[in-house]
């Protein structure tokens, strides 16, 4: 069994915690293998000192279902301890919220793609720390698809967003510990930070090699199954094609009325997009995109979680969609994670010309080769950032 940050925490509290007044950055997957919450748990420690929580996107119980939709703050029934949303009026924490701790402990479920959010929330707290002089300890988990793969083109400047801050590629391959420690350092954030690293992860490891339980960090992150995909399946978010919101298997999912199997499959087979199978299907999603009506579309199952691209599969059947239903598909407009004028998808992929490449209809693995320098640059950086080999 795999020992989270968490858990070795509890087991050897920080002799530097004592007499400090801690933070709480969690939502309702921050739990240990028991299952138990993590404030309970912290709040129950005689030698560690809860006096708040913070919440990240989607709310302390990963209620909020979608992008945009906001959380307030509150207070937390179980302990009676503030909840502050930074996901709300407000995405950066405020003196404020830290003049009710010393330390701020980070306890998230992240899914290692550059596009979910929580990364952004701890950057922004990072940021804090900083300017207000406290400490910012990071209670590590696994990433779910694994520390030995990266894949995808790194984020320009001009597509900076909340789900965008970074020089990263759509798959970084890191924990959120080592994410902390790579953009504290290389983006010279500055911040007091310490992480509480694993016992017994490597990188090699997807999650369902750890042992643990699966808690959805957000409710569209229902199992280890969805984040395989997401790296590649979020860019339909910046489409009006139905990720599967509203149905049972987001993101493993995808489809839209006018879609048809057979011509669409027969596309995808000039890609190489090995260790996955496209089942063809029928679905009806009961809220968002399509709601109500049937969606022609794949379920996307993994079978070689080593072989598999998450991001080039998806490219190649946005792709192909783009390229036969030149008249039905389109872009989402914005607003999009508080952006109100750059078109979503720009900053979903993080580079305008990828797009401009997939319109064009320059072959994927073409474009792939593109940008394995910076892929290989990015590679160089976070190894000196590992806190786990194999």
């Amino acid at each position: 069994m795999i020992e989270t940050g968490l858990v070795r925490l509890l087991a050897s509290p920080l002799p530097a915690l004592a007499g400090k007044r801690l933070g709480l950055l969690c939502n309702q997957a921050s739990t240990a293998p028991c299952l138990r919450h993590a404030r309970d748990l912290i709040a129950a420690a005689p030698e560690l000192n809860l006096t708040c929580l913070f919440s990240p996107q989607h709310g302390f119980f990963s209620e909020k279902q979608d992008n945009m939709i906001e959380s307030g703050h509150s207070r937390d029934s179980v302990t009676g301890l503030p909840v502050f949303s930074l996901y709300g009026k407000t995405r950066r924490p405020t003196p404020a919220m830290f003049a009710h701790l010393d330390v701020l402990l980070v306890d998230l479920v992240d899914v290692g793609t550059r596009v979910y959010t929580f990364l952004y929330t701890l950057a922004y707290c990072l940021e804090a720390a900083a300017e207000f002089d406290r400490e910012v300890v990071v209670l590590d988990r696994p990433n779910p698809i694994g520390g030995d793969l990266i894949e995808g083109n790194i984020l320009r400047p001009d597509c900076q967003s909340f789900v965008g801050l970074y020089p990263i590629p759509m798959r970084h391959g890191l924990t959120l510990g080592e994410l902390a420690l790579f953009i504290n350092q290389e983006y010279k954030i500055g911040a007091r930070l310490r992480v509480i690293p694993m016992k017994g992860w490597q990188r090699r490891m997807f999650f369902s090699d750890t042992g643990l339980p699966w808690v959805f960090p957000s409710p569209n992150m229902p199992s280890p199954a969805t984040a395989l995909v997401y790296p590649g399946q979020v860019l339909w978010e910046g489409t009006t094609v139905s990720e599967g919101r509203g149905t049972t298997l987001p993101f493993e999912l995808v489809g839209a009325p006018y879609w048809e199997h057979g011509p669409i499959l027969e596309r995808l087979r000039r890609n190489r997009l090995p260790g996955c199978i496209f089942r063809p299907l029928v679905f009806e999603p009961t809220s968002g995109k399509w709601a109500g009506e049937a969606c022609r579309g794949f379920q996307i199952h993994v079978v070689d979680e080593v072989l598999f691209r998450p991001y080039r599969t998806s490219l190649a059947l946005l792709q192909a969609i783009m390229q036969l239903y030149p008249g039905q598909f389109k872009y989402k407009p914005p607003p999009y994670e508080y952006e109100l004028e750059r078109l979503p998808m720009d900053l979903i992929l993080g580079d305008q010309q990828l797009r401009l490449g997939l319109e064009a209809g320059t072959p994927v693995q073409e474009l792939e080769s593109g940008w394995q320098a910076d892929l290989a640059e990015f590679d160089r950086l976070r190894r000196g950032y590992f806190l786990y080999s194999d």
